[in-house]
């Protein structure tokens, strides 16, 4: 079975970085193609580079998508989910969902660690578009981005502990996710200075894949998630445009 793992900004170090934490827990039957977005921000922190980094991942699915058996969005924030399901036969699954699904189940509150102060009413929004919006305690951001965390994780496990410790009590948070790339395997790090659960967006993400490997969870017929009408483009990539006139 193959994956296809498509992380769109532009930044190859970080879908290295992904690439490192998800490899160890991928079965010997599984292949992880790994993508990086061709075009837009090096790292995505703004609605703006959001929405030109959900292009790059349809762009990505397009010319990469063919054979794959599951789409991991390996992005937090998942930009361009929704369009990805819409278009794709197969499974799609994006971190941020997969984690505040998990982190529901968990507790009965949960809250959002993040790098990035603009991340704060992105994730509100994002939350909401899911529906777990009444589950959500807090969305708690630091001030470094999830790039300058990944370049300095020994240097950030004290600051985001602290952030998880304060949400947990000024907002009763019963478990908070460690979302980004960027944070991608720090909770393990973080959840022994911590008394509830702290869950790693981007292994979370990929137990979700794998769980949509072996559900066989079909495309849906009808509805919004249905293949949509074909339809003809001007300036998209030739693969893109091909997607398009098929879907």
């Amino acid at each position: 079975m193959r994956i296809l793992l498509i992380n769109p900004n532009t930044t190859q170090a970080m879908t290295d970085l992904v690439m490192q934490v998800v490899a160890p827990h991928a079965p010997s039957n599984v292949a992880l193609h790994p993508v990086t977005g061709r075009f837009g921000a090096q790292y995505i922190s703004s609605r703006s580079a959001g929405v030109i980094a959900a292009h790059a991942a349809l762009e990505a699915y397009a010319e990469h998508g063919a054979g794959c058996d599951a789409v991991y969005l390996a992005c937090f924030g998942d930009p361009g989910l929704h369009a990805l399901k819409e278009v794709s036969p197969v499974p799609v699954i994006g971190m941020a969902e997969a984690s505040c699904l998990a982190a529901a189940a968990m507790a009965r509150q949960f809250s959002i660690v993040t790098g990035g102060e603009r991340w704060g009413p992105i994730l509100h929004e994002f939350v909401a578009m899911i529906g777990l919006d009444g589950r959500l305690a807090s969305v708690e951001t630091v001030t470094p981005t999830g790039a300058d965390i990944a370049r300095d994780p020994d240097g950030s496990i004290a600051l985001l502990a602290a952030a998880c410790r304060k949400t947990a009590e000024r907002d009763g948070a019963g478990a908070v996710i460690l979302g980004g790339a960027g944070l991608a395997g720090l909770a393990a790090r973080v959840q022994p200075l911590l008394d509830i659960p702290v869950i790693c967006s981007v292994q979370t993400g990929m137990k979700a894949v794998l769980a949509a490997l072996n559900g066989g969870t079909a495309k849906p017929a009808s509805g919004d998630l249905a293949f949509p009408a074909p339809v003809g483009s001007v300036g998209l990539s030739p693969a893109l445009t091909a997607l398009l006139a098929r879907s």
